[in-house]
């Protein structure tokens, strides 16, 4: 069959970034000159695979085909959208992780507000860290990364990790800002202290920043040779590849002694938070006595 106009894409489809100008450019050259030679894939009534097919063929008028799927659950969607994308397109290790957690934490909202389609409410259970690193083939730590800046970030800091133009070490330091601030801060080099009020700040996220800046800067370098080996792959020298390989180890060896050194921190922070409490229990146990004895009552 052929697409209808004006279809919408997926909320599944739109986890991944879009492509470039050039790169659309040259889709758009090939399918005038070609026509759309895969199919697009439908699911509840939207584009789930070959968004920017469907998108260069309406602009040069040309036919669409496409073929409508059905799963028998939301996991089914999930998992096939992300193989699809994985398998067609050269994305960073930071774009990788945040749209794979996007595509495992959608759900679906009631009513298809496209289709006035009942969709399926059984949705499946979320997926751990180490599920989903083990699905995007990424460290458990990008994932979290991603997981907060999802969560915490503002849409200007999603658009950039998307983009290409940020990786997820800095988006996820930048999301401990309040919102209004986050905009301004993608053009500002990190903070030492990244400083929030209580009720900003991300549940259960506790670190030492230098250290996790330390850290931070040294993953996003990890990403970005890890993309520059999966590009050099192919047509690199045996002595390229080996060069990059030893630089990868020993990168590697910098983030563990620095993730030993952050944890090493948090043991003593919370030693020192525990010494706090004692003190505070032993002024209030003072205090009582004090009021015992003298009959009155401390502020």
């Amino acid at each position: 069959m052929m697409a209808a106009p004006d279809l919408k894409q997926h909320p599944l489809s739109a986890a991944f970034p879009r492509m470039s100008a050039d790169e659309f450019q040259e889709l758009e050259d090939s399918i005038t000159n070609n026509g759309v030679l895969n199919p697009i894939t439908l699911f509840d009534g939207m584009v789930l695979d070959g968004w920017h097919r469907y998108q260069a063929a309406t602009e040069t008028s040309m036919d669409c085909p496409a073929v409508e799927i059905e799963f028998s659950d939301l996991a089914g969607a999930q998992d096939f959208v992300l193989a699809q994308n994985k398998a067609r397109r050269h994305i960073s290790a930071s774009q990788l992780a945040l749209a794979t957690t996007a595509v495992y934490q959608w759900r679906p909202n009631g009513l298809n507000q496209f289709t006035e389609k009942r969709v399926d409410t059984q949705c499946p259970p979320s997926k751990t860290t180490a599920e989903l690193a083990e699905i995007s083939g990424v460290h458990p730590n990008t994932i979290k990364q991603a997981k907060a800046v999802q969560t915490h970030g503002a849409p200007e800091v999603l658009e950039a990790v998307r983009s290409g133009s940020m990786g997820l070490p800095k988006a996820a330091a930048i999301a401990r800002l309040p919102k209004s601030e986050q905009a301004g801060a993608l053009t500002r080099p990190l903070a030492k202290r990244t400083i929030i009020s209580a009720d900003e700040a991300p549940p259960n996220e506790d670190y030492a920043p230098e250290e996790f800046d330390a850290v931070a800067v040294l993953s996003e370098e990890n990403d970005r040779l890890n993309d520059r080996l999966a590009a050099m792959a192919m047509d690199a020298t045996e002595e390229e590849r080996s060069a990059a390989h030893n630089t990868l180890i020993e990168l590697r060896a910098k983030v563990r002694t620095l993730e030993a050194t952050l944890s090493a921190v948090k043991i003593s922070r919370d030693t020192f938070q525990n010494q706090v409490a004692e003190m505070q229990q032993q002024i209030n146990r003072q205090r009582r006595e004090i009021d015992r004895a003298t009959g009155t009552r401390s502020a």
